[in-house]
């Protein structure tokens, strides 16, 4: 049984010697050409068994031609090396050049000095090159195809007759186009004549003409896929756009949608990156509308967008200019529920910054629309604004600083009236405005303690001024703008306090991490005076609510750190300490490793060099061994560095001054600096004295990122604004969510409180790059009023060169919008996309 095993074995080695592929055998035997013989003129001819009749080799048993920088290999072929012709027969394979062309074929002609041929039954690939049967990329543009017949007309160009072409990997790609002719221009495009667009198989769409992209950067002009979807308010989505290339840094898309319910919609993108550190891009949305399918409303409109970046000579300039129509066109065509506000903001400015000092000019219109009809909209302007700053600057030697801050400005204002029957706010077209403020500190340090008085005066001057009027027996109150000079000048004293900050180590350690507690309070008052004409100044900013206050500010901040404990290994080297050092430090009394001198009554430390008898291990520096002086044979890792797990601050103002200056009116809604600077939600209806106690509370454990922010007013006894949001990320898997809870102050009508609650969220797993599965769910819920106000879901599968997205979102905005949108996307590697789901809808 033994021996007759032995003799199988060893039959079976035998013999998988000669049932080894040709191919192989001939490969090991024909060795890849070196450089020099593709960069030559003369052909490098091998082959397992040849023959020469002048000037023609035949090549039997698997022969290889290298020519300039090619490589035919063929199981037969013959050569000639006058004219440069080859025949090949039986697995005949063409690869080389800069484009990495890669043509199987089972027979084929050939000339190696015009580099045309023809080969039969094709499979080719640009851009790839095959080892072992997978394909590496050389480039980021891949290209494959196959053929019944190809012709090699030229260097650069191949004509594949009734064929396929793809960017997905051979023998089984996920599309394909199938065409009676392909004419394909390496370092260009390839021009697809009557084809069929075919997804595993199954024929999708018929193009008379279709160009694909074959150079490594590819940039041209032409017709995009066309897109397509479905809505229940606007019916069957069509659309299509073109991509002009008008040169190697500008280009522009421009397209349109019809909308079977609606009308249509025109949109383009217009960018130029005219130098590496510069860009402009500017897009455009417009909806030629025929009315909402109950209400026939007209609710189209147009916004335009414009971005726009340069910095040259130390200056930095840049723009965002934002044009909307209307409203009521951004909340019903928008498609993405972020971009559902009210505020439309355009401005441009150009700024230089140089030892200390910024320059800045810049110009600015801001507008908020109160409702959707067009004339509902507050419009401020600065045209133009100057403005001049430092930094704090200390004179000379003194312990004292200075520094200013000045502005020249053109303003104006435009609003509706704020009740029926009252008339609208203007101010002049241009309102010159000059503002004015030095300011002079002194800080102060002892033994910890920190102290930071400051002493300023502000000048601002109007060309134009407010009355505000009160009509008899009425409780309404009329503004209007007057042509006359108003100059407010104010004197501001601050001081800041901030005690020695309290800390504590703690010894134990929680899950290996050391813990480090740490509390810093803060004590800053603050009295501004002078200013006794607040009504009359007109409100363009935040330099224009500046009014008389007296008050304490103070609270604490708690923060926690954490770092890793972990103890270097044994034996290693601090990192820039020599060997030598480190073993004598490591050896030394605790006062040499604080850098003190040692004292001469103490013994001294022990000597580096040979090894003493009295049974103690000395060590011998460096240069004994052989090595150079400092030399590091195990260094130390890096020490773990900190991390800020929590942080909680708390704070609080004392109004001493609770009409701050006679500025505060009863029974309306009032917005000093002070108590926007502090909170950010206006809480003044009524003369007080404590201002709600504010916490911001934030965690970060790792990959967890909460916070919450909460404004609690003792004074009515409940929370005004409440904010929480959380952030995960583990893995593919991420996870964000906010919860935001905001009241006003109390209104004239209890019966009817000013109360905004809202609930975000997104769960998302993968990414759109991501092979495979990817997905993502988000929503905004109306906590108060208790509806969804948008869902959407995304799902999306891709292959190595393909994928699928499918989108369904849901829009619920006040009586505007009530729809349901189905959409789509199939992306091609290379090509573009099928579908009406653009990369900046992706929510995830």
């Amino acid at each position: 049984m033994i021996f007759r095993t032995r003799i199988f074995i060893t039959a079976a080695l035998l013999c998988h010697l000669f049932i080894a592929p040709r191919l192989l055998t001939a490969q090991l035997l024909c060795p890849e050409p070196g450089p020099s013989v593709l960069r030559g003129e003369n052909a490098d001819v091998c082959a397992i068994q040849q023959e020469k009749e002048g000037s023609i080799y035949k090549l039997h048993h698997r022969g290889r031609i290298a020519f300039r920088s090619y490589i035919i290999w063929a199981d037969e072929a013959t050569y000639n090396s006058d004219t440069g012709d080859v025949e090949a027969e039986g697995h005949v394979l063409l690869e080389g050049s800069l484009n990495d062309e890669h043509i199987q074929a089972t027979r084929g002609t050939y000339n190696v000095q015009s580099e045309t041929g023809r080969f039969y039954h094709v499979i080719g690939a640009i851009g790839a090159k095959q080892h072992g049967g997978a394909y590496f990329l050389t480039t980021s543009n891949p290209f494959f195809f196959t053929g019944k017949v190809v012709d090699k007309t030229g260097t650069q160009q191949y004509v594949v007759h009734h064929g396929t072409l793809t960017s997905c990997e051979m023998p089984h790609p996920k599309w394909r186009f199938s065409s009676v002719r392909s004419v394909i221009n390496i370092g260009g495009n390839a021009h697809i004549y009557l084809s069929t667009f075919r997804v595993y198989g199954i024929p999708i769409l018929y193009f008379p003409f279709v160009t694909h992209p074959v150079e490594r950067q590819p940039r041209h002009s032409g017709f995009l896929m066309p897109n397509f979807g479905t809505s229940n308010i606007k019916g069957t989505i069509f659309g299509d756009a073109f991509y002009w290339a008008i040169s190697r840094n500008m280009d522009a898309l421009i397209g349109a949608q019809i909308f079977s319910r609606r009308g249509w919609a025109e949109h383009g993108e217009f960018r130029v990156v005219p130098t590496q550190g510069s860009f402009i891009d500017m897009t455009y949305f417009g909806v030629q509308d025929r009315g909402a399918p109950k209400t026939k409303q007209d609710q189209g409109g147009q916004e335009v967008r414009l971005s726009a970046f340069d910095s040259f000579k130390g200056f930095r300039a840049a723009g965002n200019i934002d044009y909307l129509s209307s409203l009521l066109f951004r909340y019903a065509w928008a498609q993405i529920f972020t971009s559902l506000g009210s505020e439309v903001v355009s401005q441009g400015f150009v700024s230089k910054s140089s030892g200390g000092y910024s320059y800045n000019a810049w110009v600015q219109r801001y507008q908020d629309f109160l409702g959707f009809q067009s004339n509902q909209v507050i419009t401020v302007q600065h045209l133009p604004s100057l403005e001049f700053s430092s930094v704090d600057r200390q004179f000379r030697e003194s312990g004292f600083y200075w520094s200013l801050d000045t502005a020249l400005e053109g303003l104006n204002r435009s609003q509706p009236p704020a009740a029926a029957g009252q008339p609208s706010f203007s101010t002049a077209s241009l309102v010159g405005r000059f503002d004015f403020n030095p300011n002079v500190s002194l800080p102060l340090h002892l033994r910890g303690w920190s102290l930071r008085p400051q002493v300023g005066v502000r000048e601002t001057l109007y060309t134009e001024g407010q009355q505000t009027t009160n009509s008899l027996g009425q409780t309404t109150v009329t503004q209007s703008a007057i042509d006359e000079l108003v100059n407010r000048k104010a004197a501001e004293f601050s001081a800041e306090l901030r005690p020695p900050s309290v800390e504590r180590l703690f010894k134990k350690t929680i899950f290996g991490n050391k813990l480090k507690h740490v509390i810093e309070p803060r004590a800053v008052y603050r009295k501004v005076s002078g200013i006794d004409n607040f009504s009359n100044i007109l409100r363009f900013d935040w330099r224009d609510i500046l009014s008389d206050t007296n008050e304490v500010e103070y609270g604490i901040i708690n923060r926690l750190y954490t770092k890793k404990e972990s103890a270097p290994p044994e034996g290693c080297t601090p990192a820039g300490v020599p060997i030598a050092q480190s073993v004598a430090q490591s050896q030394a009394a605790p006062w040499q490793l604080e850098g003190q001198v040692e004292p001469e009554n103490e013994p001294a430390s022990p000597q580096l060099g040979p090894a003493s008898t009295s049974g103690q291990v000395s060590v011998n520096p460096p240069e004994a061994a052989g090595q150079g002086a400092g030399a590091a044979t195990n260094p130390c890792p890096p020490p773990a560095t900190s991390h800020e797990l929590i942080t909680w601050e708390i704070a609080q103002k004392y109004f001493l001054d609770p009409t701050f200056g006679g500025a505060l009116v009863n029974g309306q809604q009032n917005v000093f600096a002070t108590t926007s600077d502090f909170d950010g939600i206006a809480f003044l209806r009524s003369p007080r004295h404590l201002s709600p106690l504010i916490s911001r509370l934030r965690l970060v454990p790792g990959a967890i990122d909460f916070e919450w922010d909460v404004n609690y007013d003792f004074s009515v006894s409940r929370i005004n604004f409440s904010s929480v949001s959380l952030g995960y990320r583990f893995g593919q898997w991420g996870l964000s969510g906010s919860e935001t809870y905001l009241r006003g102050p109390i209104p004239l009508n209890p019966t009817t409180p000013d109360i905004s609650h809202y609930a975000r969220g997104l769960l998302s797993y993968g990414s759109p790059l991501k092979h495979g599965l990817s997905g993502a769910a988000s929503m905004a819920f109306d906590e108060h009023n208790g509806f969804l106000q948008y869902f959407a879901l995304q799902s999306t599968y891709n292959w190595n060169c393909c994928g699928i997205t499918v989108d369904f979102r849901r829009f619920k905005i006040s009586t505007v919008r009530n729809e349901n949108q189905y959409r789509f996307m199939f992306s091609l590697a290379n090509i573009g996309s099928f579908g009406n789901l653009t990369r900046r809808y992706r929510i995830y």
